[in-house]
């Protein structure tokens, strides 16, 4: 908690369909990266914080997973996630991928945002890909739809727009202390986010061939003499066929993915990374409770 006068701080959560850039949005208004970001829908799972500081105020946005039409369990675990992180927050935004507009998986979003009491925002990112009468004709049909109380327009990967949007979270936030100390941009726990930038390179190298299911653990973390550190992690897949594919002819997709795994670590946590990435094959772990607790999730009951 910090102490000082005249402060705000509060919770904005980030919700939307699967591949509207709530990540990449996440990472510019924290102005570095805590969320990964990747081609391959349903990549958030669990609710991802990031922490930003605008004058006086603290805001935390939740990075929700994108919410769409549950088939599995996993999936089911996804959705609750987002719409308890929505419902617990200060503020709702809702990022529309303005070149897909308000197709079915955004007008579902909508009406279960409708029930909630927060003031919400609209946010319509991607905005360099569409034409300026298009997006004022999805902005009258998205506030017929429910009333925000502002609309945002903006292009998270050019950073367009998201410094007036900043600005609006620190004014709309309640007053009060900060949670966090003022040079914590996550609170996510080290050894999660290592695991969710590998995971992240994973899915970079193999957007097509692998499923969406793939997850990466830390299995250790040694702090070694000279300030470096030495980090395991497995990942895990679903069948051998995948187990193949993780670690390429001769070992080398596997090298690639740690090089470049180890790079973005070293970034995150300012240290110097040894890393040792193992692959094994879980089937079924989509039915196991411990994995989930694994990736903040609650298990979802049949």
């Amino acid at each position: 908690m910090t102490e000082m006068k005249g402060t705000h701080c509060g919770f904005v959560a980030l919700v939307g369909a699967p591949n509207a850039g709530k990540s990449t949005l996440l990472n510019a208004l924290v102005g570095s990266k805590v969320s990964i970001v990747s081609p391959k829908v349903q990549t958030t799972r669990s609710l991802v914080r990031g922490i930003a500081i605008k004058d006086k105020s603290q805001i935390i946005f939740i990075d929700t997973p994108g919410i769409f039409a549950p088939k599995r369990r996993l999936d089911r675990a996804m959705v609750t996630a987002a719409l308890t992180g929505a419902a617990d927050a200060d503020l709702a935004a809702l990022l529309v991928d303005a070149k897909k507009g308000l197709d079915d998986e955004t007008r579902a979003i909508v009406s279960k945002l409708k029930e909630l009491p927060q003031p919400k925002i609209l946010i319509l990112n991607k905005i360099d890909l569409v034409k300026r009468d298009a997006l004022l004709a999805l902005t009258k049909e998205a506030n017929d739809l429910v009333p925000f109380e502002r609309t945002f327009m903006i292009s998270a990967t050019k950073n367009d727009g998201v410094a007036d949007l900043l600005d609006y979270f620190a004014e709309h936030l309640p007053k009060g202390p900060w949670h966090y100390p003022e040079d914590e941009i996550t609170d996510i726990p080290l050894r999660q986010m290592a695991a969710e930038i590998t995971r992240e390179k994973l899915y970079l190298r193999l957007h097509e061939e692998l499923p969406y299911q793939s997850t990466v653990e830390t299995d250790s973390w040694k702090e070694l003499r000279d300030r470096s550190v030495r980090i395991e992690q497995t990942i895990f897949v679903e069948r051998e066929s995948q187990r193949k594919i993780v670690l390429g002819e001769g070992g080398q997709m596997i090298k690639s993915i740690s090089i470049e795994a180890r790079k973005d670590i070293e970034k995150a946590i300012e240290q110097k990374v040894h890393l040792f990435l193992h692959v094994k094959v879980r089937e079924g772990w989509e039915n196991d409770p411990e994995r989930y607790r694994a990736q903040n999730l609650e298990f979802p009951k049949e």
